[in-house]
């Protein structure tokens, strides 16, 4: 992956051009790694809400398909990982190394059961994870499912 197709990702996010077959999992995390690494954090989150929004209305995806929990999540994790990682390498670095670290589609679920994660409470509102705080980092990582 290079720094173009991550501009390339993240611009097609944004104004909900990016054919919907590219838009993966992780296009998903590069996506909101560049929107954490450019904006901070809170800036990233309302990017993400609004995009991830925007985007599936724009490809005709059912309104319940944006889950704040998810979202949320991401964010933290994303902004918990630039903070010990990012020591100024080019972005495509960075997300090579995210993605190796976090790109199992199943890495949420080292900090939540799927019960909770899945639920439409985690759906429509933040919920904290059940299983290994955030802040637990490499232990929880470490959970094999």
């Amino acid at each position: 992956m290079t720094g173009a197709t991550i501009e390339r990702w993240a611009a097609g996010f944004e104004d909900a051009t990016l054919p919907k077959e590219e838009w993966t999992h992780s296009a998903h995390i590069v996506v909101a790694l560049r929107a954490v690494r450019v904006h901070g954090a809170m800036e990233a989150t309302t990017r993400m809400r609004d995009g991830l929004r925007r985007f599936n209305a724009a490809k005709g995806g059912p309104a319940t398909a944006y889950h704040e929990t998810i979202t949320l999540a991401w964010i933290a994790l994303l902004d918990r990982f630039l903070a010990s990682e990012d020591h100024g390498q080019p972005l495509a670095t960075l997300a090579a190394s995210a993605l190796e670290r976090m790109g199992d589609k199943l890495y949420l679920l080292r900090f939540y059961t799927r019960e909770v994660l899945m639920s439409d409470e985690a759906r429509m509102r933040w919920v904290a994870p059940d299983l290994c705080s955030f802040d637990e980092g490499t232990r929880c990582e470490a959970r094999v499912l």
